[in-house]
């Protein structure tokens, strides 16, 4: 099968196409032709190694999977022994990893029924980062209908999820964005949208219940002022400070909280078969919607990447898989 294949961290210009062995499955697994692998931020930084901490996963020294990409929609090929809720033939979406190839082997409990209203480079828009804005929506953040919610880097990957997850859940929501995306924010659902070029959400008059950071642009002291007296702030960043200031950064929610009134979290997504079918349901209810930036073809995974660390993406980057080999075959022939 073709992939897209990394030997080594570095930068994107590494990354080669190549004619690798299909992945073997246990009993607990599915194997998915890919038609589509979404593509955002974490998989830069992974195909990098860098920030270092990440590398407790993705392999010390070398990538441990070879492969880049986690989110992914495609047809399943064959299922493991063990398997029950899928069979060849299922359209389905989900996470793995070493999604950028022709095939991929998922685990059972991290794969769902497509939507039937979506496409597979639409369906691939959505685990990863619709997962990470309804578990910390819902689970980090603890979100009641009737709160107020602010969500910072609404146009984003995450946030443009979130604006849509928040209203679903019954918030009033408030979106920061730049110009170029505040109309593409309120379309999404948002009750309010601030143009962060214009207004410091910050400094105004509104205090909110829970504000959901995807950014991190500003200090925790000044997302505070922004929140109730008992407010929740949920940060959801790689923050962009380096060495020893991302340190300090990250662990700041955790030493402060106990010491404040609010409530400060950082919290881990973990992708599973009942949030996705629940993601699914929002989708076919006409409740959530992906908005995808750009598509590329699979061999352009290095110029995709490009396009997503250089930031102000709108909503998921996809790559489209199933046809890859056939395209390149076509091209050869008419050479």
């Amino acid at each position: 099968m073709k992939a897209i294949v990394q030997d080594r961290y570095g930068s994107f210009e590494a990354l080669q196409t190549r004619e690798i062995a299909k992945p073997e499955i246990g009993d607990g697994d599915v194997l998915v032709r890919v038609h589509a692998a979404g593509l955002n931020i974490g998989v830069a930084f992974a195909v990098k190694g860098e920030p270092l901490p990440m590398r407790l996963e993705s392999g010390l020294l070398r990538p441990k999977y070879g492969v880049p990409g986690y989110d992914f929609a495609g047809q399943v090929e064959a299922v493991g022994s063990a398997v029950t809720s899928f069979r060849p033939g299922d359209e389905v979406y989900g996470v793995a990893n070493g999604t950028c190839a022709e095939y991929v082997r998922a685990s059972e409990d991290k794969l769902a029924l497509k939507p039937v209203n979506l496409d597979y480079a639409e369906a691939a828009a959505l685990p990863v980062s619709a997962l990470a804005a309804l578990h910390g929506l819902r689970d980090a953040g603890e979100l009641q209908p009737g709160q107020k919610v602010l969500i910072n880097g609404a146009s984003g990957g995450v946030g443009s999820f979130a604006v849509q997850i928040a209203k679903a859940l019954g918030a009033e929501v408030t979106g920061v964005t730049s110009t170029r995306n505040v109309e593409m924010v309120r379309s999404l659902g948002a009750d309010h949208v601030i143009d962060y070029t214009r207004e410091d959400f910050t400094a105004g008059e509104p205090r909110y219940d829970l504000i959901f950071d995807n950014v991190e642009n500003r200090s925790v002291a000044d997302c505070r002022r922004a929140l109730t007296p008992d407010g929740t702030l949920v940060l959801n960043s790689g923050t962009g400070a380096r060495g020893l200031k991302m340190l300090v950064r990250l662990a700041q929610p955790f030493v402060l909280s106990p010491f404040v009134r609010q409530d400060l979290r950082r919290y881990l997504s973990h992708p599973n078969r009942a949030d996705l079918t629940f993601l699914t349901g929002l989708v076919e209810e006409g409740k959530l919607r992906p908005v995808i930036d750009t598509t590329y073809a699979l061999g352009d995974v290095p110029a995709a990447l490009r396009q997503i660390e250089a930031g102000h993406v709108r909503g998921r980057v996809v790559v489209t898989v199933a046809d890859a080999g056939a395209r390149e075959e076509d091209l050869a022939l008419s050479a």
